[in-house]
């Protein structure tokens, strides 16, 4: 079984930073792209950043320059360095990967459970 744990979320003041990280950890075989989404409530679930294996990005437009998605794969690990946050980046944010399990399986999106950024005064 395959689990991504996120961690590092929290309330931050407009113009700060939080790093966030996702750990994939279980029966892995090889981990494709990981990325990370975001949901503000009552808007739907986007794509903020993605990160392929070989270390290609991805940016949706409103936080280019601001976020910096990068991975560790000796640790299976993704990050999301935040930077110059505004309140309208508060959201519940998702690490997904698309993760083999075993050599002769598919590649199968997973999802963590999220974890909550919020960005006040």
């Amino acid at each position: 079984q395959v689990q991504l744990v996120e961690s590092g979320g929290g309330l931050v003041q407009p113009g700060g930073s939080l790093r966030l990280s996702c750990a994939a950890s279980g029966s892995i075989f090889s981990i494709n792209a990981m990325g990370w989404y975001r949901q503000a409530p009552g808007k739907q679930r986007e794509l903020v950043a993605t990160i392929t294996s070989g270390g290609s990005t991805n940016y949706e437009d409103s936080v280019k320059g601001r976020f910096t998605i990068s991975r560790d794969n000796a640790k299976n690990t993704v990050y999301l360095q935040m930077n110059s946050l505004k309140p309208e980046d508060t959201a519940v944010y998702y690490c997904n990967a698309l993760i083999r399990i075993m050599v002769v399986t598919p590649l199968m999106d997973y999802w963590g459970k999220g974890i909550l950024v919020t960005v006040s005064s």
